[in-house]
């Protein structure tokens, strides 16, 4: 296959594919006939939103009209290891695969293997955790955005200033980072004195639960919470020490909804 070029746009699916900004560029490859192989480079899967990214990923492409059209469909997960996520791209590379799909453990270290895969005619497509680069098609959706709104969301529910705790992500991904900017450039904008204490949660219940309890028990009274991923845990960890229910900005998580739901008359 000839290396993807970059083009004006649109997209193939304009209304599916939105444009980031008015300056965003799109790829463009010569077609190819099927069927095809393709791969799933991911990082961590230590939590339970990797755990069924995956597991939809494998049963989309088990559906009938989806494995007509695949030749190969191949996950891999390594973890929080920079190193062994770009080796195992590489090895897609050279093992001829059409097209590489990644969660990315860091925003700015794949350069060579971007290259690569340009070279080598290989479709690069990064979602969730994207890339730092023009060479891969990022698909994902406002990270920063995200933060942006939880922190307003605390100033507005926070009526002077006061302790937040936030639990992060996980570290070098461009979800934590941008999350993490938009929560803290909003809380400085706002002009309250807020004081913030970070732990890392790494989106998962149980890591944000311990990380969570340790704060409480260094911590005196919050005012807010704000969680990137694994806000059950820390729900469960502010009950356990006992503490009241403060304004909490999160995920949307189905055990933190349901928790919600099931205290919303202690609040």
């Amino acid at each position: 296959m000839s290396a993807p070029k970059i083009v004006a746009g649109p997209a193939g699916d304009p209304k599916c594919m939105a444009p980031w900004t008015a300056d965003t560029k799109f790829h463009a490859v010569r077609e190819k006939a099927g069927p095809y192989r393709i791969a799933l480079a991911n990082g961590y899967l230590a939590n339970t939103w990797r755990i069924q990214m995956v597991q939809v990923a494998k049963t989309y492409a088990a559906q009938p009209e989806v494995k007509a059209k695949l030749r190969e469909f191949k996950v891999v997960s390594t973890g929080e290891d920079v190193s062994a996520q770009i080796s195992a791209i590489n090895n897609f590379i050279d093992s001829g695969y059409d097209a590489i799909v990644v969660d990315a453990q860091n925003p700015t270290a794949f350069g060579p293997v971007i290259k690569r895969a340009k070279q080598a005619g290989v479709i690069l497509v990064a979602f969730d955790n994207t890339l730092d680069t023009e060479d891969a098609i990022n698909v994902d959706v406002d990270q920063k955005g995200v933060g942006v709104l939880w922190a307003k969301w605390l100033i507005d529910h926070v009526p002077n200033d006061g302790k937040i705790l936030e639990v992060r992500g996980v570290a070098g991904t461009s979800v934590d980072t941008d999350r993490h900017a938009g929560i803290a450039e909003t809380l400085k904008a706002s002009g309250k004195p807020f004081a913030v204490t970070e732990v890392v949660g790494k989106w998962d219940d149980g890591v944000a639960q311990k990380a969570a309890a340790d704060a409480f028990a260094t911590n005196g009274p919050l005012a807010g919470i704000t969680v990137q991923g694994g806000d059950t845990g820390v729900v469960r960890a502010l009950m356990d020490a006992k503490r009241p229910f403060v304004p909490f900005a999160a995920e949307t998580e189905n055990g933190f909804r349901k928790l919600c739901a099931d205290h919303a008359a202690d609040c």
